[in-house]
C-alpha cells in the first residue's frame, strides 16, 4: 500500500466509489455527492486535497474485501495557506470522519500509519479534522498513531448532535413516547388553522424536489432568517441527492405547508440507508402563533418513520430545547488539531489560539 494525493475528484481511482457507497451508509456528511458540492464552495486560495491510501493484490489483503488498486483510505482536504490542512467541510456539514474500507483490524493500522507518514512528510505544520464524532474509532486510532508519529493532538468541544434511534418503533409508538406538551400543541395548533383557514401540506420527494425549491426559498425569505446565503450550494446538493438511488426515489424530501396556496412552512429533509437527516426548517413569522413548524415537522415524522422505514432520525447542529423534545440521545461533535512536534514551544500556543479563531468563525 501506498499514499497518494489527488487534487482533482477525477484523478481518483474507480475503486473510490466502493468506498464511497460504503462510507454514506454511515452519514450523509460522508457521499461522494456531499464532498463534490462542498468543493464547488472553495475560495481562491484553498485548493483539494484528496489523501488517499491505495493498494492492490501484492499487498496480500483478501480478494473480497478490496480489488486491485482499490483505495483502502481517503480523508478529503483543503489546503489554504500552505502551514494547516483542514477537513474538507461546508458550514453545514455537522460530522466528518476519515473514510476507511472494511478491511481486518491489522489491516486498519497499516494503513492508519500508511496515511499519517504521508501526512507527516507534506509541507505543512498541522491537521485540522472537524467536526468529529467523539465515539469514533477510527478518528480515536488516528490521533494515536498521529501521536506516535510525531504530532501534539488536542480535541476541542465544536457541538452537539441529536438523534432518535427507532429501534423498530412504529410513528403510533413514536409520537406517544413525547412529551404531552409537544403533542397537544401540535394538535390544538392543527385544530386552529384548519378552522381559521385551512392548510394543504405537500410532500416531495426525489426528482421532484429541485422544482419545489422555490417555495422552499419564499418560506425561508420570509422566516425570521438571515437570506440564505448558499442558494447556489443547496441548490447543487438537492439536484444532486434527488437522483434516483437504488430505491428509485432519491434521498431527498421535500415538506412544504401551504394556505391558501401559499407556502408558509417548508422543511428539507435527507433520507438515505434508513436514516432521516433533518437539514432545514424555515416557517413564515406572520403564522408562527399556529406553530406551523412542529405541524410540518409531525408530518415528516410519520412520513419517515413509517412510509420510508427509517431506524434513526438525526436532528444534526444544536442542542435547541425544541430539539430535545423530538429527540431522545444526545453526542458530542469535536475538533480534532494536530501539529508536527518539532515546531518550537513557542509556536504551539499561538497555533492553538488561531485554531480555535478559526472554529469560532465556521
Amino acid at each position: 500500500m501506498k499514499f497518494v494525493c489527488y487534487s482533482e475528484w477525477s484523478q481518483l481511482p474507480d475503486s473510490a466509489n466502493v468506498l464511497f457507497a460504503q462510507s454514506e451508509k454511515d452519514s450523509l456528511f460522508f457521499s461522494r455527492q456531499w464532498f463534490e458540492n462542498v468543493t464547488t464552495t472553495l475560495d481562491d486560495d484553498q485548493t483539494l486535497l484528496l489523501a488517499c491510501v491505495v493498494s492492490n493484490e501484492q499487498d496480500g489483503i483478501a480478494a473480497n474485501a478490496v480489488t486491485e488498486t482499490s483505495v483502502l483510505a481517503i480523508l478529503p482536504l483543503i489546503n489554504s495557506d500552505g502551514h494547516t490542512l483542514c477537513s474538507l467541510k461546508h458550514r453545514y456539514t455537522t460530522h466528518y470522519s476519515l473514510l476507511l474500507a472494511n478491511v481486518q483490524e491489522h489491516t486498519i493500522q497499516q494503513v492508519l500509519t500508511c496515511l499519517v507518514q504521508g501526512l507527516s512528510q507534506l509541507p505543512c505544520e498541522a491537521l485540522l479534522l472537524e467536526p468529529v464524532a467523539a465515539e469514533d474509532s477510527t478518528i480515536v486510532d488516528l490521533q494515536k498513531i498521529m501521536c506516535a508519529n510525531g504530532f501534539s493532538c488536542e480535541q476541542l468541544f465544536r457541538h452537539y448532535n441529536w438523534i432518535y434511534r427507532l429501534q423498530g418503533l412504529s410513528y403510533a409508538d413514536y409520537i406517544a413516547a413525547r412529551p404531552a406538551r409537544l403533542r397537544n400543541t401540535i394538535a390544538r395548533k392543527q385544530r386552529k388553522l384548519a378552522r381559521e383557514h385551512g392548510y394543504d401540506i405537500r410532500l416531495y420527494a426525489g426528482k421532484d424536489v429541485p422544482a419545489a425549491m422555490a417555495d422552499y426559498y419564499a418560506v425561508y425569505t420570509a422566516s425570521w432568517k438571515a437570506n440564505e446565503q448558499f442558494t447556489e450550494f443547496f441548490d447543487g446538493v438537492v439536484q444532486s441527492c434527488s437522483e434516483p438511488d437504488m430505491s428509485g426515489q432519491g434521498w431527498s424530501r421535500l415538506a412544504v405547508l401551504y394556505v391558501n396556496a401559499k407556502p408558509v412552512a417548508a422543511q428539507l429533509w435527507f433520507v438515505l440507508h434508513n436514516k432521516a437527516n433533518i437539514f432545514r426548517l424555515a416557517y413564515d413569522e406572520k403564522w408562527k402563533a399556529y406553530s406551523p413548524g412542529s405541524i410540518l415537522t409531525r408530518f415528516l415524522m410519520e412520513y419517515v418513520i413509517d412510509t420510508d422505514n427509517v431506524t434513526e432520525i438525526d436532528f444534526l447542529t444544536g442542542n435547541d430545547a425544541y430539539k430535545q423534545d423530538w429527540m431522545s440521545e444526545r453526542r458530542d461533535r469535536v475538533a480534532l488539531s494536530c501539529v508536527k512536534n518539532d515546531r518550537p514551544a513557542s509556536w504551539y500556543a499561538p497555533f492553538i489560539a488561531l485554531m480555535k479563531g478559526i472554529l469560532n468563525r465556521r
